[in-house]
C-alpha cells in the first residue's frame, strides 16, 4: 500500500503538527483535523510557512476522518472518547486508524510522569471499542518528542513501537520509514498497547531528570 494523503486528528496540537510536518516534508498530502474548522486552517497555514511545498488542507475532525483511508489520532486521553465518537460514523470502508494516545494522569490533573488506569487495557484498546466493524486499528508513536518532531533541522532517533493487525502496521511501518532514520518495531498485537503506552510517561520522568525533552527509546539485538 502506498500512502499518499494521510488525515491527522488533533494536529493542532505540538506532536500531531509534529508528525504532519515530517510527513508533508517526505511528501504525503496531510489533512488536519481539528473540532474547529478554523483552527484546522490556521495549522495548515503555519505547515505551508514551515514547509514550502506541502500539500495541506484544515477541516473539522468529521470531514478529514472522511478524507483518507489512514486516520492518525494525536489527542490527549481526556478527548480520546469524546474524539472517537464524532469521527466513527465519518470513517470510509476498511479505514486504518492510528492512534497515538497514553493515559497520562495530567488528563486529570495529576502528575505527567504517572499513567490511568483504563478498564479496557489501554487507551488504544478504548478506541478501538468505540469505532465501527471493519475498522483496523493501530497503536504507535507514543514515544516521539514533540519538540524533536518539528525540530526540522535535525534527523529524529529511536524506535516506534507499533501493535496491533498485521495489516495495519504494515501500514504504520511506511509511515514510519518515510521519517529518515526511524526504525519500525512490531510490538505485537493490541493487547500489548498497555505496556507499550505507560513508556511515555516513563519518558516524561527521564527528560526531567536530565533536564531534556527529546528522550527516546531504542531496542537492541534486532
Amino acid at each position: 500500500m502506498t500512502i499518499e494523503q494521510v488525515s491527522i486528528i488533533g494536529a493542532t496540537g505540538h506532536e500531531g503538527f509534529g508528525l504532519a510536518a515530517r510527513w508533508a516534508r517526505a511528501g504525503r498530502k496531510i489533512v488536519i483535523g481539528s473540532r474547529d474548522e478554523g483552527r484546522a486552517q490556521d495549522a495548515a497555514g503555519r505547515l505551508r510557512a514551515l514547509v514550502s511545498d506541502a500539500e495541506v488542507e484544515g477541516m473539522e475532525n468529521g470531514n478529514a476522518a472522511a478524507a483518507g483511508s489512514v486516520v492518525v489520532v494525536t489527542v490527549p486521553f481526556a478527548a480520546q472518547a469524546g474524539i472517537y465518537r464524532s469521527i466513527g460514523e465519518h470513517l470510509g470502508p476498511g479505514a486504518i486508524v492510528i492512534d497515538c494516545t497514553v493515559p497520562v494522569a495530567a488528563a486529570v490533573g495529576g502528575a505527567p510522569s504517572h499513567v490511568l488506569g483504563v478498564w479496557e487495557g489501554s487507551a488504544a484498546q478504548q478506541a478501538a471499542a468505540m469505532l465501527p466493524k471493519g475498522t483496523t486499528l493501530c497503536a504507535a508513536f507514543h514515544s516521539l518528542s514533540a519538540t524533536a518532531l518539528v525540530d526540522l533541522d535535525k534527523e529524529l532517533e529511536g524506535d516506534v513501537l507499533t501493535c496491533g493487525a498485521k495489516d495495519g502496521k504494515e501500514t504504520v511501518r511506511e509511515l514510519v520509514e518515510a521519517i529518515p532514520a526511524l526504525r519500525f518495531v512490531d510490538a505485537g498485537p493490541l493487547s500489548a498497547a498497555r505496556i507499550v503506552e505507560p513508556i511515555t510517561a516513563l519518558l516524561i520522568g527521564i527528560n526531567h531528570r536530565y533536564k531534556t525533552d527529546r528522550a527516546g527509546i531504542h531496542i537492541t539485538g534486532i
